[in-house]
């Protein structure tokens, strides 16, 4: 073989197995459907992120489920089996993540969900042992809302959530933590995401009389039995959870939010944070990437769950790497070994401690409660 022929043949090679050893992350997310106002911004996120991590170039292949659990499970299959990625992150929503921790587990890939409930990492079993998550668990948040609540000394209260895994989520962490701490419970109603009228459930609730009403939904959805119940007058305190946290959810509720509290990550309010916070500085840096690239005002939380992935790949990448190549079995099971070894991670939302009980990592830190005023996101008092 020619000199020339030598030289091409050997870059080639060399290129072939640069390439083999890509970083390829693969996400699904809601970008259409119910949950698109919390998984545009994830998808937005995305385009922000490191084009290389520890040397190694990453390729995000980005895929929507439009919000259906379905193809949350078909994309996740996809990205495992034709596109041979290293980590799934996804989905935006429980009903999706839940459903796609099979697939994970039955490819030994790790997964990294930005949906909230705690039933998607915990117990870290056989096939939770591949899975990890960003969002506050259901139950942390809950804690704060129930505090919240006995400290203004609210005694009743009733429930109405999605009827679905997120809204089954939220109702046993509330209910439990509420009734163990004396409070007393006094409706639970659920509605489907895509409903257009909540009022005989909302009628229900207000007949019972309840000094506050705590709404499990998310996204905009989690809308329409705030506008029903101040349409039929209720007066009590309305509570949402953090699954609303976005200017979307506050544009379609307009003035019926006015005074709603809900916990939610230090990013929604982190410029309003004392400078010693501990998630101030890591909040901060996720807002500033965020705006300059879709303006003043734009940040929601989801966008962060996305980014807090990328905090937890940024930290367990070199590690795994020290064991295995991109692109095989064995690096994947590095990686995850090496997410299940996160410490003292600082994201938008928290500092992450993981371990080999605690796939979430996140401590009360995590948690600030909020108080919609004149349309803002408002430290509460």
């Amino acid at each position: 073989m020619r000199p020339k022929l030598l030289v091409a043949a050997a870059l080639a090679a060399l290129v072939g197995a640069a390439a083999a050893q890509d970083l390829k992350v693969g996400v699904t997310l809601s970008a259409t459907g119910p949950a698109a106002s919390l998984g545009i911004p994830e998808r937005n996120t995305f385009a922000l992120l490191p084009q290389t991590i520890a040397g190694h170039k990453v390729d995000y292949i980005v895929l929507d489920d439009g919000s259906d659990t379905t193809t949350a499970v078909k994309n996740t299959r996809k990205l495992i089996t034709e596109d041979k990625v290293d980590v799934v992150v996804g989905s935006t929503v429980t009903p999706n993540s839940l459903a796609m921790i099979d697939v994970a587990a039955e490819n030994e890939t790790p997964m990294i969900s930005m949906a909230a409930s705690a039933r998607i990492v915990d117990p870290v079993d056989a096939k939770r042992r591949w899975v990890f998550k960003t969002p506050q668990n259901d139950q942390q948040m809950a804690t704060v809302i129930v505090g919240h609540m006995l400290a203004h000394g609210i005694k009743t209260v009733a429930y109405i959530g999605f009827a679905d895994a997120y809204g089954e989520g939220w109702w046993g962490a509330f209910s439990t933590i509420a009734e163990g701490r004396g409070l007393k419970i006094v409706g639970n109603e659920r509605f489907q995401r895509t409903d257009t009228s909540v009022t005989g459930q909302i009628l229900k609730i207000m007949s019972a009389k309840p000094d506050a009403v705590l709404i499990g939904g998310s996204g905009t959805p989690a809308a329409l039995p705030q506008k029903t119940l101040k349409e039929r007058g209720y007066t009590g305190v309305i509570y949402q959870t953090h699954g609303v946290a976005n200017n979307d959810f506050l544009r379609v509720c307009g003035k019926d939010c006015e005074g709603t509290y809900l916990p939610a990550g230090p990013v929604l309010v982190a410029e309003q944070l004392p400078n010693d916070h501990p998630v101030k500085k890591s909040a901060l840096a996720y807002i500033a990437a965020y705006e300059k690239a879709h303006g003043k005002g734009s940040v929601s939380t989801f966008g962060a769950h996305a980014w807090d992935a990328s905090i937890l790949l940024q930290a367990a990448v070199p590690v795994a790497l020290k064991r295995a190549k991109p692109g095989t079995k064995e690096f994947r099971a590095a990686l995850r070994d090496a997410l299940e070894g996160v410490k003292n991670a600082a994201g938008a939302h928290g500092i992450f401690n993981m371990s080999p009980t605690d796939h979430l990592g996140l401590d009360q830190r995590a948690a600030v409660m909020i108080q919609i005023r004149n349309g803002a996101w408002t430290v509460a008092k």
